[in-house]
């Protein structure tokens, strides 16, 4: 479709509105370069890293052309990388297989090793043929040449894996509601912040969602909420309806708006009504911690 190929001097909006019709039509009625839309502009969100901010947001017209935030940690000091299919300052050297490389197992064609603030291990997830759909995105968007600083790493790189994430899952699988709540939440990281205790250790066994740890920021600062099913301490009392608010519009049941890093509605509403409802249900099955 001619959108895709031209996002990047366009709306988001745009971008996804027709993506999502088509991903409510069935993954049949679907090209490899509409999947790989609505799943990059809808749930996986990596526009946060790799594009540049203006006031007032993002500065589509030069879409993943790179990040304007830095992570500087003891192990390494990064910028998102330059995505787009520019070949002296982006990707554009890159091959499919090189590409699924990095977006999986988070090693560059040079055998470099990524910083894990690229969450890989969040999209090792991704069945073969959305790893295909998202490939085909990428490599469509418009090439941006801007140099980005390399990365500097003072240390081996280190990273957890997602329990019931570390392998493609079956395409059947995504049939499941409950099942397909847990990959669109996955590939969306939701963990990387709910299940990061407050000292910023990654702790799928005994803090899965329970959220605590304080993000700080120029916008101010933000705790990650309890998302497990506790009554009290989660979000086991809300409805459905306080949910999906929370997911599509970026209010919570208070009625203040998230701050970042969760202000992630401005993709999540583009999401189908049938996969909010499937994360929803996912949500629903997790274990109450307080």
């Amino acid at each position: 479709m001619t959108f895709c190929r031209h996002i990047g001097a366009r709306p988001l909006l745009l971008a996804v509105a027709v993506t999502a019709a088509a991903g409510a039509c069935g993954a049949q009625a679907e090209t490899a370069l509409e999947r790989g839309s609505y799943l990059v502009n809808a749930v996986m969100a990596c526009d946060g890293c790799h594009t540049p901010r203006q006031a007032g947001g993002f500065a589509m017209e030069r879409r993943f052309s790179g990040g304007a935030q830095t992570w500087d940690t003891p192990a390494y000091t990064v910028k998102g990388a330059n995505i787009t299919p520019d070949r002296d300052t982006g990707i554009g050297a890159w091959n499919d297989d090189d590409l699924k490389r990095a977006l999986t197992e988070g090693i560059r064609p040079s055998g470099t090793p990524l910083a894990p603030q690229m969450p890989f291990v969040f999209y090792k997830i991704l069945t073969p043929r959305d790893l295909d759909a998202v490939v085909a995105y990428i490599q469509s968007v418009p090439a941006v040449r801007s140099e980005v600083p390399p990365p500097s790493y003072k240390a081996a790189m280190k990273f957890t894996l997602m329990p019931g994430g570390e392998k493609p899952m079956a395409d059947e699988d995504l049939r499941d509601p409950v099942k397909r709540g847990f990959y669109l939440a996955t590939i969306a990281h939701c963990m990387e912040c709910h299940a990061r205790r407050p000292d910023g250790v990654q702790d799928y066994a005994t803090w899965f969602g329970r959220g605590g740890f304080e993000f700080r920021d120029t916008w101010g600062a933000a705790v990650a909420r309890n998302i497990t099913s506790h009554p009290a301490a989660g979000i086991g009392g809300w409805s459905d309806a306080e949910i999906k608010r929370v997911l599509v519009e970026g209010v919570g049941r208070d009625g203040r708006a998230l701050k970042p890093p969760m202000a992630r509605h401005i993709y999540f509403k583009h999401m189908t009504e049938a996969d909010v409802g499937a994360i929803i249900a996912w949500l629903r099955t997790l274990p109450p911690l307080e």
